[in-house]
């Protein structure tokens, strides 16, 4: 299995471009064969390629406690640099023979039970370093005995100056999910505060994950997650602070029959419109589905991959994966990359 250069000692930080230089898009997820992270390039916001022709670019058993990765996200902070935090997590570890039982602690842990999180960074999207963080040792007095800690996501925090991730937590065994935020340091192998609440939902008895923050036109903040209903799906809550929701609407603005879940919003460059990409998991085979916004009011539906106007020309079956925009440089660097060493 592919593993991308993992080094000790990265290039020197640069500056985000502006939007103007931007020229194309970048698309990371995972697969549940491999548990390892995968990238695909599109010049046009419609049709992505997988790199490395559609395998891996970093195998989840080279940087994972578990020997496996789920929902990598990636952003892109004001100094240039690309974060991608996942979470650390087999669901398969027994059968891949990395343990002997279902789970790594007992079943009333609740499913997956894992207590980690993987963070990795880069400033060309080809040379990693990478770190695993346990939340319960980090935090041993409230989040000593966490049930999970799932699907991490970062974003720039302008009033903080500082990175935040925010990610999903079962704090006991038996309890519910529910969000929450902490802030990563500077070199994005820790965490240093405490994780916080997001927020609380209505219904006490509902579990809640999968957030997804976006940066709105007008200095607000549009929040996707998931409320594991009947079915579970897409909602939204806008903030004017990054860190702090209390806007409920019990809409859902997915459009899908079934089940989904892994919201992630980016904008179409140059352009005033913003696309919700999620995962649809309910459905065989597995494929993402797509709506579009120009007003975070209005949702018009793009259908699935390779029903519509969205397109996988290489690979199938993608889960949980974020969009972040790139320079054409940064892309054909990239494919050249793997064109020369992949394997």
């Amino acid at each position: 299995m592919t593993v991308l250069a993992l080094l000790a000692v990265q290039p020197a930080e640069g500056r985000r471009p502006s939007e103007k230089k931007m020229g194309a898009y970048l698309f990371t997820f995972f697969n549940d064969p491999t548990h390892s992270l995968f990238m695909a390039v599109s010049y046009d916001g419609y049709t992505f390629t997988a790199v490395n022709d559609g395998r891996p670019v970093i195998a989840g058993d080279s940087i994972a406690d578990q020997h496996g990765i789920r929902d990598p996200h990636i952003c892109r902070a004001p100094n240039g640099m690309f974060y991608i935090a996942m979470t650390d997590l087999h669901v398969f570890g027994k059968r891949a023979g990395y343990r002997t039982t279902q789970w790594e602690r007992p079943d009333n842990y609740g499913w997956g039970n894992n207590r980690g999180l993987v963070l990795i960074r880069s400033k060309d999207l080809i040379h990693w370093t990478h770190t695993e963080v346990r939340i319960d040792k980090a935090f041993p007095e409230n989040f000593g005995e966490l049930g999970c800690a799932w699907a991490p996501q970062t974003i720039w925090d302008p009033e903080r100056q500082q990175l935040m991730v925010y990610f999903t937590i079962r704090q006991h065994p038996g309890g519910r999910t529910k969000l929450y935020y902490s802030y990563a340091n500077d070199d994005f192998t820790d965490l240093v505060t405490e994780p916080q609440l997001l927020f609380e939902y209505p219904d006490e008895k509902i579990q809640v994950l999968d957030a997804d923050i976006c940066p709105m036109p007008d200095g607000r903040f549009f929040m996707t997650y998931v409320a594991q209903e009947n079915p579970g799906g897409i909602k939204y809550m806008i903030s004017d602070r990054i860190n702090s929701y209390n806007d409920y609407h019990p809409e859902q603005i997915d459009g899908e029959r079934g089940a989904c879940e892994a919201p992630n919003m980016w904008k179409r460059i140059g352009q005033d419109c913003w696309v919700l990409m999620y995962d649809i998991f309910s459905i065989h085979p597995h494929n993402f589905g797509f709506v579009e916004t120009t007003d975070f009011k209005t949702f018009k539906p793009l259908g699935r991959f390779n029903e519509g106007p969205m397109k996988a020309t290489n690979f199938v079956s993608p889960k949980h994966g974020s969009v972040i925009q790139i320079t054409k440089r940064e892309a054909r660097r990239l494919e050249r990359y793997w064109q020369k060493n992949g394997r």
